[in-house]
């Protein structure tokens, strides 16, 4: 059987608010109510608008709600895997 794993992918060009953590709760608890894996994907590509303070507001938001993840991607540093 294939393990489950889900994925939260935030653009940090805003604060954490209520949708995103809906979204993030939901695939969080997918993940946990089945023995998966829950990945953050920060998903930093528009450079003019995405922002460091945003990203961390992100993550602590996460984490002070408990949604604690398993794997962490930024996706800037990932850009190989995409040309």
């Amino acid at each position: 059987m294939t393990k489950v794993i889900t994925r939260f992918a935030p653009s940090p060009t805003g604060v954490l608010h209520i949708g995103s953590v809906r979204t993030a709760l939901y695939s969080w608890l997918y993940a946990r109510q089945n023995n998966g894996k829950f990945i953050l994907r920060i998903e930093d590509t528009d450079k003019e608008r995405s922002k460091k303070e945003f990203e961390d507001n992100i993550i602590d938001g996460l984490n002070w709600l408990g949604l604690k993840h398993d794997e962490f991607f930024r996706q800037s540093d990932r850009s190989v895997f995409y040309k």
